[in-house]
């Protein structure tokens, strides 16, 4: 009966609509706290911002853990046959899809990557049904994952011109294509394993992982700024509260579902991105707008298509 209560409220529509909006929220927070916390903790170069990045997901893992521990009143840890599932989310949800993101984000706006950011959604939706034969790949579906390239496509343009960083740019739509397989895999092995207890391991294990490279490699940082490790508090706690209700949501929802409202990460971060970070931009008012509309355009696609499945 228990279980029965639970999955009727993560499946319940306006709980699904809040909680993705809330995570999406947080992720879209992300992009100027990470580039105002380069600023504060001086971190320059890539090796440092490994080290940076590895350390917030570490801290993400410890929080994740402890704070669940508490909730379930004892210590949460993956069964031993389930470590291996530990193992693979780590690798594409924080290593590989953080690598990209810190890099790219280094190398392009705030508004840009942000936008660009946003492209996981359709790149979930193609990995769910193509790759992993988990939904039926339909004809709405693919128009509407053609009108959001468009709006990434649109965000890029500078007069007629493609105006496209490959290791800004590109790199952001690499963690994208990075988070889309975590999204699927995390739903395939939340079959074996509680969602929250893969999101919280995978984030230690990513982050010492990340830690340790950056370091060995000489990155470092200024822990003098109060600001700072502010900063670094914030962007675990972020990860550790997103991560582990997105993995609930997709446990008990199509992937489509849930990572359909991922286009919403952008429209956050763009509306602060503006507000906080003080940087030039080359990216239009207009092509913003008109990104983010054909994004949305798309989503409201698939969604619709999803009513009549």
């Amino acid at each position: 009966m228990k279980r029965k209560m639970k999955k009727s409220i993560f499946t319940n529509p306006v709980f699904v609509v809040i909680a993705a909006l809330f995570c999406t929220a947080l992720w879209g927070s992300a992009t100027p706290f990470i580039k105002t916390g380069y600023l504060c903790l001086k971190v320059e170069g890539i090796p440092s911002i490994m080290l940076f990045a590895g350390i917030r997901f570490f801290l993400a893992g410890i929080l994740t853990i402890v704070i669940c521990s508490l909730i379930e009143r004892k210590f949460l840890f993956p069964e031993k046959e389930n470590l291996k599932y530990v193992g693979i989310i780590s690798i594409f949800q924080t290593i590989l899809q953080y690598i990209f993101f810190y890099v790219g984000l280094a190398n392009t706006s705030g508004v840009k990557g942000t936008i660009l950011s946003g492209s996981s959604a359709f790149f979930s939706i193609l990995v769910a049904c193509l790759v992993f034969k988990q939904e039926k790949l339909t004809v709405k579906k693919v128009i509407a994952c053609i009108i959001g390239f468009a709006g990434v496509v649109v965000v890029n343009l500078n007069g007629l011109q493609l105006n496209f960083n490959f290791f800004g740019d590109a790199f952001v739509i690499f963690s994208g294509v990075s988070l889309a397989f975590s999204s699927v895999l995390m739903k395939l092995y939340s079959k074996h394993e509680n969602p929250v207890v893969l999101s919280g391991y995978q984030f230690v294990s990513g982050g010492l992982v990340m830690t340790v490279i950056g370091f060995v490699c000489g990155g470092t940082m200024s822990f003098e700024s109060v600001k700072g490790m502010g900063i670094l508090v914030y962007l675990a706690f972020l990860s550790a509260m997103a991560y582990a209700l997105w993995g609930i949501l997709l446990k008990y929802n199509p992937v489509s579902k849930v990572t359909i409202f991922s286009f919403m990460t952008p429209v956050f971060g763009v509306i602060l991105s503006k507000l906080i970070l003080i940087e030039e931009s080359a990216v239009s008012f207009a092509n913003v707008l008109i990104a983010l509309i054909l994004i949305c355009i798309g989503i409201i696609t698939i969604n619709y298509q999803k009513k009549e499945d």
